[in-house]
């Protein structure tokens, strides 16, 4: 089975559309599942959430769809230092007030995990683990540097074995490795990379017979659009810089 995941839209709708098309462009995509973290920080929350349900693109609660359903005091999210956390608050407030009611239950309905088991139940098949965060928490930063040690603590917290894929994101920097067997990808992000290039990430991931292949895309989309939706609501215009920098403005490089 083929499978496009996708993650960490935040709103960029521009981001979203350009991603969806590159998806439906390619030969033999079986589904197409998110992530989570699909409000925040751009102003299109119910677009955005609307859009997936149409294309059917199931998935699970990051931290700031779940923290937005239920009104949660802040959205789980690392600051860096005092003008990030400002920002960051912001954007929590402005999509709490911004959401819908109908958009905010789709958010309420999202599971903490999804497994995805290509050859079928009746089978000791790999699976593939969805999460956002780590198999434990949706707000824990799963970042490239964490040792093998880690690693094999969150597969056995989930379950895995050789074989087995978990998929995740939530620091918006995409990456991939193997550890005693278990494949480990996060998929960097659709609206709000962080890794430098602009560009909206997904993952295309193989898996079913033989060993799991991961693809990394980027996809070009409207930036200015983008920019532009941020610029007539009142939202922190820094967050367009955020998006024209792929993660790299100084103000905002570690708030999401």
């Amino acid at each position: 089975m083929r499978y496009a995941i996708i993650s960490d839209i935040h709103a960029n709708l521009p981001a979203l559309e350009s991603v969806l098309a590159d998806i439906a462009g390619r030969p033999h995509v079986d589904a197409t599942y998110h992530l989570g973290d699909l409000v925040g920080y751009a102003p299109w929350p119910n677009e955005t959430v609307a859009l997936l349900r149409s294309n059917h693109v199931a998935g699970v609660a990051g931290n700031y769809d779940s923290t937005v359903a239920t009104d949660y005091k802040h959205c789980g999210c690392r600051y860096e230092d005092p003008r990030q956390e400002e920002l960051s608050h912001s954007s929590y407030d402005w999509t709490r007030r911004n959401v819908s009611p109908e958009t905010k239950r789709q958010l309420g309905d999202l599971p903490f995990r999804m497994d995805l088991k290509p050859l079928g139940g009746h089978t000791s098949g790999p699976t593939a683990i969805l999460v956002h965060g780590t198999p434990t928490l949706n707000t824990l930063y799963w970042e490239q540097d964490r040792p093998d040690a880690f690693c094999t603590k969150m597969a056995h917290h989930a379950g895995a074995k050789a074989g087995d894929v978990i998929c995740f994101g939530h620091t918006h920097k995409p990456w991939h490795r193997a550890v005693d067997g278990v494949h480990f990808v996060n998929t960097g992000s659709v609206g709000r990379p962080k890794d430098g290039d602009c560009r909206a990430g997904y993952v295309l991931l193989d898996v079913g017979s033989g060993e799991p292949r991961v693809e990394f895309i980027r996809v070009d989309y409207d930036v200015e659009r983008a920019a532009r939706g941020i610029f007539e609501s009142d939202l922190p215009h820094d967050f367009a810089d955020y998006l024209r920098s792929g993660g790299r403005s100084a103000a905002t490089s570690s708030a999401r």
